[in-house]
């Protein structure tokens, strides 16, 4: 078993060194092709031909000159449109002149005719831009010019990057989709092997590394764990954090240079969704192939654990079906992504005008999708709370949890017990909370009445520093970069907006909660040790106290590590009178019957 293990250890570095190194593995050229089938804009098109012209049918064999080159190219066609489009001083002051007491809109067309193309533009974009000035008393000239100036910079800004060359959203999605049909190499020519020897191989060797745990005994081992250098915030685990971190930073925020990868996955994405394979896909496919994986892992050591066996199994179905595979198969069938268990406010696009527009377009099973999502947030969360606490999805549905509970179980101790982190713990998760409500409310408030400005607050500005910030940083390179580092629940812990809300029903308004005989408890401290969430069981349990915390996801780990039997996993009837409990490792969770 021990030789197995080596070789399971091996097999995985090789292919997590293959994996990286295939990273850099192709060169480029550029076609007018490849261009006309990523912009259908016939001017684009042919503003970025003209603009491309030195770039076009040259190889280039760096994967970061190409990308600069592609940049330097919208800049580019970006800065004549500006140049062609803008405002110029003369036009501004002319402006001013025909408006010395009040402000009129209709002066507009005396300096912008509607008969030239750059012309009707600026009249255009004036009219729609500053509206808001019209009937405006005209304190002074200066002033004038500077509230008008303020107008032209956010049309040059928005309106006419926006309409006549490539904003920044546009520029991301296209230097990515351009990159990927530019490649040449080894791994476009043979995606299938490389596909194998890298994401197979480390997948293949992590289950060899895994299996030889079935000639230990089941259940957490405590020997020399505070000096492993993988799982105790050692040089190898600050290494495995950092490597997270950065896979997300590019995921996010720079896929053009992980095009290699993605393209190892084309195979796989067209047999699901018939289409080639994006970025998100990449991740939903190494996520779902990290839960399998390491799912088994948590079979395996719990196995002496009927509750362990089920949530695992539970979690592992969750994200291979409905969070993976389901969402693609409507894709394949011309529907929308759709995925089933994810709950507002984690799905914090749910309400986006975009989402709405394209479900409400869709039909019946949009319609029902809608329905099915706001049915979730305010029937099926309070009711299943309050009989089974937020366990039934942190712990049993989620991917979130899913991911923590089976990639992340190796870092579950690291997790802080201060009182500190419990203080800041309480202030930024409610805090995410507030954040997502304020949004939504104003996402939906621009979707009802086509206004982008909510109170104070541009909603477009205000969704976009949530995604990046929350929805990006926070719940992806630190929430899984940090497992290594901060243990395998730091977003579940800090940042998810819907434990949040699943915590403050379980709070409030739960039957579950975790029971403790404190004369049995020896004050061993396994149960604190291993608490993903940071709570402090062993206090509890010294003094006998029930454990009702918000945070609490109901993994039950306390109570497998627990050797006297001390914590107990209960749902009570009305009455308060607990049932009859169900073996959960060598101690017990109860639910009335």
């Amino acid at each position: 078993m021990k030789i197995l293990k080596t070789i399971g250890l091996l097999l995985f570095i090789a292919g997590f060194v293959l994996f990286n190194s295939f990273f850099f593995l192709a060169s480029y050229r550029l076609t007018p092709e490849q261009i006309n089938d990523k912009i259908t804009d016939a001017r684009k098109n042919d503003l970025f031909i003209a603009a491309a012209k030195p770039l076009l049918n040259e190889t280039v064999s760096s994967q970061f000159t190409f990308v600069s080159k592609l940049r330097e190219v919208l800049a580019r066609i970006n800065d004549q449109q500006i140049s062609l489009y803008s405002f110029t001083e003369t036009e501004i002051d002319r402006l001013a002149d025909l408006n010395r007491d009040k402000f009129d809109i209709a002066t507009v067309e005396s300096v912008f005719s509607v008969t030239e193309e750059v012309s009707a533009f600026k009249n255009k974009s004036l009219k729609d831009f500053g509206g808001w000035l019209d009937g405006n008393t005209v304190q002074n000239k200066q002033q004038l010019k500077s509230q008008l100036r303020s107008i032209t910079d956010k049309i040059e800004k928005y309106a006419i990057v926006n309409q006549f060359g490539f904003d920044r959203y546009q520029s991301k999605d296209l230097t990515y989709s351009l990159t990927k049909s530019a490649a040449m190499g080894p791994v476009k020519n043979n995606p299938v092997s490389f596909l194998f020897l890298t994401i197979g191989l480390c997948a293949f060797g992590a289950m060899l590394y895994i299996l030889p745990k079935l000639k230990i005994q089941p259940g957490i081992q405590n020997n020399g764990i505070y000096f492993n250098v993988m799982k105790n915030t050692g040089w190898l685990g600050i290494l495995t954090g950092t490597w997270l971190m950065v896979f997300y930073v590019v995921l996010y925020f720079y896929p053009e240079y992980m095009t290699n990868w993605i393209i190892m996955t084309d195979p796989v994405s067209k047999l699901i969704n018939g289409n080639e394979a994006s970025r998100f896909f990449l991740y939903g496919f190494i996520y779902t192939l990290c839960i399998l994986v390491m799912g088994v892992r948590m079979i395996i050591l719990y196995r002496h654990s009927k509750y362990h066996i089920l949530r695992t199994c539970s979690v592992m179905f969750f994200q291979t079906a409905i969070a993976f595979l389901i969402p693609e198969i409507l894709i394949r069938l011309n529907k929308p992504y759709f995925d089933f268990k994810n709950i507002w406010p984690l799905d914090y696009s749910f309400f986006f005008d975009s989402r709405l527009s394209e479900l409400t377009a869709s039909g019946t099973l949009g319609i029902f999708m809608i329905g099915w999502g706001i049915a979730l947030i305010i029937v099926a969360v309070p009711v299943l709370v309050y009989f089974f606490g937020k366990r039934w999805y942190c712990s049993w549905v989620c991917g979130c949890g899913g991911l923590a509970e089976t990639l992340g179980d190796p870092y579950r101790h690291l997790s802080s017990k201060t009182l500190k982190a419990w203080k800041f713990e309480r202030w930024i998760i409610h805090g995410v909370l507030v954040f997502a409500v304020l949004m939504t409310a104003g996402v939906l408030y621009t979707y009802f009445t086509k206004s982008s400005w909510f109170l104070f607050f541009d909603t477009y500005t205000l969704r976009e520093v949530y995604g990046v910030g929350i929805g990006a940083v926070f719940a992806g390179v630190v929430g899984t970069g940090f497992y290594p580092l901060m243990g395998n629940r730091v977003w579940c812990r800090f940042g998810c907006p819907l434990a949040a809300y699943l915590g403050f029903v379980q709070r409030f308004k739960s039957r579950f909660r975790i029971t403790t005989n404190g004369g049995q408890c020896i004050s061993c401290g396994n149960c604190s040790t291993y608490c993903e969430m940071g709570i402090d069981v062993r206090w509890y349990a010294q003094r006998g106290q029930n454990i009702v915390r918000s945070s609490c996801v109901g993994c039950g780990v306390c109570s497998s590590v627990c050797p006297r039997g001390v914590l107990n996993l209960e749902v009570s009837d009305e009455t308060g009178r607990f049932g009859k409990p169900i073996l959960i490792g060598n101690n017990n969770v109860r639910l009335v019957e």
